[in-house]
């Protein structure tokens, strides 16, 4: 069989993965029969032919300096023959067909100070974004959020302790970024936007600022003599869309801006239909460096589902079965107004939209 043809590159676009794969892999591609986790982080995919490929996958600290990836490499290079690669969730898998070479090769990761782990009915490493240091959105610090609670939970992702496996997801602000997952940490700005009126008519295009809001909360106004913007803020929803067109309208506070924690949500529609996320925290401090009160929050759900939840339900599956009210009253978590299900306020808001008509 002759060797398969490499594409040429491209100037945008991924490039051809094939060329980076291991060779069992190439050679089984769409050829694998099933696979067995072994242990904590460890897996093997056997092929119809018997060919086995063992996986073994580490958490990293996200944000990666040189030093932490040559230190990867050599690893890499010393046990995998070089092949790795990284997941959405920042975890780095090395791959290799020498059954022999496993062992060492998680020993010698945890000699370095990297957790092994994050398979099967696990905590997986929680997924974010780090749009702090990159995007135009007012965000918050969630590399730090996810540091923080990941070296909490280290048991909780290099063992095999919970009832299914556990999605975390967190984002640096509330409306690009983020994701469904069964427990999500969420920026929550809690106060409209401060105006620097002296600066709005100089470095803001105001139309595109009125445009963005999804809401309708903005509309042109002279302060001062001079043009500037003003907030409705019975119809602002606090998410900081403004911001990017508009550097003045500051939203960003230390008291104000604050954390919400979401559960439930599932992408996959295998066993059940997709379900989004309920609001069960709000109002959570922004406290860095070590944000212990979402922690805590967090490792609270945790423990009562790994306690009350049966075998292979998923965090949703669970509250699903015991009811809203018996979460409330097993996690400790005060139930309020705001987590009611009610869309009342958001039929004046969209029908103030010039986009949208009832």
């Amino acid at each position: 069989m002759s060797k398969p043809e490499m594409r040429e590159p491209i100037e945008s676009g991924c490039p051809d993965g094939f060329q980076y794969m291991h060779p069992t892999m190439r050679r089984n591609f769409g050829m694998w029969d099933y696979h067995e986790d072994t242990q904590p982080g460890v897996m093997v995919h056997i092929a119809k032919n018997g060919d086995k490929l063992y996986t073994v996958k580490a958490g990293t600290q996200r944000i990666l300096d040189v030093f932490t990836l040559r230190d990867l490499m050599d690893i890499a290079d010393e046990y995998a023959d070089g092949h790795v690669r990284f997941t959405i969730r920042s975890n780095i898998e090395f791959y290799t067909d020498h059954e022999d070479k496993v062992q060492p090769l998680v020993d010698a990761l945890k000699d370095k100070g990297y957790a092994v782990g994050g398979t099967r009915n696990s905590v997986a490493s929680i997924s974010h974004t780090q749009g702090w240091l990159h995007c135009d959105i007012p965000g918050t610090d969630a590399s730090g959020v996810v540091k923080s609670m990941m070296d909490e939970l280290y048991d909780e992702f290099t063992n095999w302790n919970m009832p299914n496996r556990v999605h975390i997801t967190t984002s640096c602000c509330q409306i690009n970024c983020g994701g469904q997952g069964d427990i999500a940490i969420n920026v929550q700005h809690t106060k409209p936007p401060k105006i620097d009126h002296s600066l709005v008519g100089n470095v803001c295009e105001r139309p595109s600022v009125v445009a963005r809001c999804p809401v309708a909360a903005i509309r042109p106004a002279m302060v001062d003599g001079k043009p500037s913007l003003e907030v409705d803020e019975k119809k602002c929803i606090c998410c900081g869309a403004c911001y990017p067109p508009c550097p003045p309208m500051q939203i960003n506070d230390h008291e104000f801006t604050q954390l919400a924690i979401w559960i439930g949500g599932n992408h996959s529609n295998a066993r059940g239909k997709p379900t989004f996320q309920r609001l069960v925290a709000a109002g959570i401090p922004n406290n860095p460096p070590r944000w212990p009160e979402a922690t805590a929050v967090v490792k609270k759900i945790l423990e009562s589902y790994k306690e009350g939840a049966r075998d292979w339900e998923r965090i949703n599956e669970w509250v699903e079965r015991i009811g809203w009210p018996r979460f409330f009253e097993v996690t400790g978590l005060p139930f309020t107004k705001y987590h009611i299900d009610n869309w009342r306020g958001a039929r004046a808001n969209l029908n103030s939209s010039t986009h949208i008509r009832f």
